[in-house]
């Protein structure tokens, strides 16, 4: 399933891709330059789809689990302050999505969206710590009664483009899609100090299942 979230660009690749495709065939006489020319679109192609796929996911319903946003990397598992929304000690999780992972994010928790920002900014590469702070982003928090979960959706070097559709007020169910970053981005989610962090520094994570944190 392609997400609606890239179906603009999706379909404008394909029929770009078809085009030239097609055009190969009836302009270009040389062989190798035309089996040069659909490789090329082929390639495109394959990476849109790649890139846009939205794969169903099953969710674990515990209310406090806090559940992976996005499918990438843990690249940072540290103690900081979070002043924005939580305003107390966290714990950071950083999330570095590659432009080969499925990059539709959902939700961690179930709950209220208590908090939202849009921040304008840069575009370091998005596993470098300064991301964090001077990248384009959204910043949304959630809290369920219980416990406060914040997270940001971080453009990277190559995206250019996050797409989120939350506003506050929203009530939200954990692993449900709310948007996506594209091409290549990082997603911060800050979670209470007295959680217990069930992952670590290079480890895998998948939207929607893998479990970030269990808050006690």
């Amino acid at each position: 399933m392609i997400t609606e979230y890239g179906h603009d660009v999706f379909f404008t690749v394909v029929v770009v891709c078809c085009v030239v495709i097609a055009g190969s065939f009836i302009l270009i006489p040389n062989p190798l330059v035309k089996f040069v020319v659909v490789a090329i679109a082929l390639a495109i192609f394959l990476f849109t789809l790649n890139f846009f796929r939205d794969p169903e996911r099953q969710t674990p319903a515990e209310s406090e689990l806090v559940i992976s946003p996005a499918d990438g990397t843990v690249v940072v598992v540290k103690e900081v302050n979070e002043d924005a929304y939580c305003k107390d000690t966290t714990v950071q999780i950083s999330i570095f999505m590659s432009p080969l992972n499925v990059h539709v994010n959902r939700i961690p928790i179930s709950g209220t969206i208590g908090y939202y920002k849009y921040v304008e900014g840069k575009y370091f590469a998005a596993y470098e710590d300064k991301a964090s702070l001077d990248n384009e982003q959204t910043h949304i928090g959630i809290e369920n009664g219980k416990f406060k979960v914040f997270f940001k959706q971080i453009a990277g070097f190559v995206a250019r483009r996050i797409v989120c559709t939350l506003k506050v007020g929203d009530d939200v169910v954990a692993g449900r899609r709310f948007g996506m970053i594209k091409f290549g981005s990082r997603v911060d989610v800050f979670v209470p100090k007295n959680s217990d962090i069930r992952v670590a520094i290079g480890q895998k994570t998948i939207a929607g299942e893998s479990v970030l944190a269990v808050v006690r």
